[in-house]
């Protein structure tokens, strides 16, 4: 395994005592990286510290937790439904046993260095929804499919409009992202092609998976957000925009969404990003109360300033304040559940491509190209790496999501 050094981290590192993010582990080349369990994989909850990812459960059943069994299951569902006081305890005993002097050596003999281990799909994905939640964004992309209307839809600064995604195409980043196929029309074209996406695409996002769930047909307003999110990860919602711009009308995305969408294998607790926490935009129009989450009526800020990194094959394209972002997660919550929708553990919700203001904070090809590309070329790699202001002026790291395109498989 490792000695008891790989405790002793550097005040800046960005997987220290205040992150402890937790992930699912396994000896590495032990079966397929996009499924949260496999049959020789002997798949463990890990948390990551530094450069190393500690057996949360191996060390729990080790010093006597009474967390110990929740910690040593296959997959993060059954900690995720424990609900938030359970959370709170286990990250207490988690950062007493990495920071503690007394517990040292049993804590060291069961940590791995990342280099020796296979991460999976952390958990296993309920629903997905995916938002709409940035208004630099849905701008640019409403001028770039809709010259002649305006950029924003009527109801846009009223609610915060999201689609169902498919849960089955949520994978663990590192999964090769296949080249889509389906129809497509070109301008010039009176009917549509059929074939591979011309205009393959990035959307760099933040996501958030649901812990404890809810009874159908009772709303989680806004003050549930800390009860019922678990924790915050990065993730790219993969798309294809020639598919997406012949087929969106009216119902939304479909096939230009549907066929990947790639998260990182590491969920950071909510209670770590507190220091991050922030006022988002002033909003244009009074809101309906229960999106209404005004600090005078007494609500958190909602916003996270989580700065967000886009490279492609290794060179910086853009940088994405998710602080811009028009409506919060906890917002995005209450309005999916407002018609009495039930959250169940393992849901993920994302929120949207991330853009500011600027020409080098834009989270996707489509707006950092005018529409007009070029997009993803086969071979091509993307990655998403973030930090958020953690306490007394540390950073908290958000684990990266990397994919790489390969060609399109025929029908």
């Amino acid at each position: 395994m490792t000695d008891a050094s790989a405790l002793d981290l550097p005040g800046d590192d960005l997987f220290g005592p205040d992150n402890l993010p937790y992930g699912l582990f396994s000896p590495a080349n032990a079966g397929p990286r996009d499924t949260p369990a496999g049959a020789d994989g002997r798949p463990r909850i890990g948390v990551r510290y530094g450069s190393h990812v500690l057996d949360a459960g191996a060390v729990a059943a080790a010093l006597g937790s009474p967390h110990a069994e929740l910690l040593q299951q296959p997959l993060l569902n059954p900690l995720m439904a424990a609900g938030r006081p359970v959370w709170q305890a286990v990250r207490a005993e988690l950062r007493g046993w990495l920071t503690g002097p007394d517990r040292r050596d049993t804590v060291a003999r069961h940590l791995y260095p990342l280099s020796g281990v296979e991460l999976r799909l952390p958990f296993e994905v309920a629903d997905y929804v995916d938002f709409y939640a940035s208004e630099h964004h849905a701008s640019n992309v409403g001028r770039i499919f809709r010259p002649d209307s305006e950029p924003l839809t009527p109801n846009w600064k009223h609610l915060p409009i999201g689609y169902h995604g498919r849960a089955g195409t949520v994978v663990v980043s590192g999964t090769p992202v296949v080249r889509p196929q389906g129809q497509r029309k070109p301008p010039a074209e009176a009917v549509p092609q059929f074939g591979p996406s011309a205009r393959l695409d990035i959307e760099a996002e933040v996501g958030f998976v649901v812990g404890t769930p809810s009874r159908l047909g009772e709303p989680a307003g806004l003050d549930a957000f800390r009860d019922h999110v678990f924790g915050v990860c990065l993730l790219n919602d993969w798309s294809a925009r020639d598919i997406q711009a012949w087929e969106y009308v009216p119902l939304g995305p479909f096939l230009g969404k549907s066929f990947q969408t790639s998260v990182s294998p590491w969920i950071t607790p909510v209670d770590a990003l507190d220091a991050a926490r922030t006022e988002p935009p002033a909003r244009d129009f009074p809101l309906l109360p229960y999106l209404d989450d005004s600090a005078a009526d007494g609500h958190e800020p909602g916003g996270f300033d989580i700065r967000i990194t886009v490279t492609l094959n290794g060179r910086k394209t853009a940088e994405p304040p998710f602080s811009s972002m028009y409506w919060t997660a906890a917002q995005q919550l209450a309005h999916m559940t407002v018609n009495g929708a039930s959250l169940r553990t393992g849901d993920l919700f994302a929120s949207g491509t991330v853009s500011g203001p600027d020409p080098d904070q834009l989270g996707s090809l489509l707006e950092l190209t005018g529409g007009k590309g070029p997009f993803l070329a086969d071979g091509d790699e993307v990655t998403l790496t973030a930090w958020a202001p953690g306490p007394s002026g540390t950073r908290i790291g958000l684990g990266a999501v990397s994919g790489r395109v390969e060609p399109a498989r025929t029908v």
